[in-house]
């Protein structure tokens, strides 16, 4: 499977990318064959998946929510819904982690806002817990988060997402 959890503060700013790395990124994102999958369902493990939790799918529609672009976060998170490549961490899966997961210890640890601790959850929880953010206090929070191996950057071409 080739998830990838995008930050908003990320992909706010899909719909007009200038940088080529980004441009390839979303390229990756929407490259998708609907007629292979209809044959063979397997084969969608070979196509990106973006990872959210109900909270980040808030955040992409508000910062985006009057953009039709084609490559506007709001069209791609349509598009994967239709196609099934959009993976979505429930409340339940996400609140039972933070119960098993978020000892004292931890909770008094971490950097990033409490808003954010949701989306700590849901990279972890995803398959290949690949990350982009800007956001240095999450990337501090998911690098050093006990018993995992989070890859997180600020840029697309320093994560190994293909």
């Amino acid at each position: 499977m080739k998830d990838i959890f995008i930050d908003n503060n990320v992909a706010k700013n899909f719909a007009t990318p200038i940088d080529k790395h980004y441009k390839d990124l979303i390229a990756w994102i929407n490259e998708f064959d609907q007629d292979l999958v209809e044959n063979n369902p397997h084969l969608i493990s070979n196509y990106a998946q973006l990872i959210v939790s109900q909270k980040l799918l808030k955040e992409y529609l508000s910062s985006s929510y009057n953009s039709s672009k084609i490559n506007a976060i709001p069209m791609i998170i349509n598009r994967l819904t239709r196609e099934g490549r959009l993976k979505k961490i429930s409340k339940t899966e996400i609140d039972c982690f933070i119960s098993d997961n978020f000892s004292k210890t931890v909770k008094r640890n971490l950097k990033s806002n409490v808003e954010d601790h949701c989306h700590i959850v849901v990279v972890l929880l995803s398959v290949r817990k690949l990350c982009l953010t800007y956001d240095k206090n999450l990337s501090i929070d998911l690098t050093n988060f006990p018993g995992h191996t989070v890859s997180v950057k600020k840029r697309p071409e320093e994560l190994i997402y293909r």
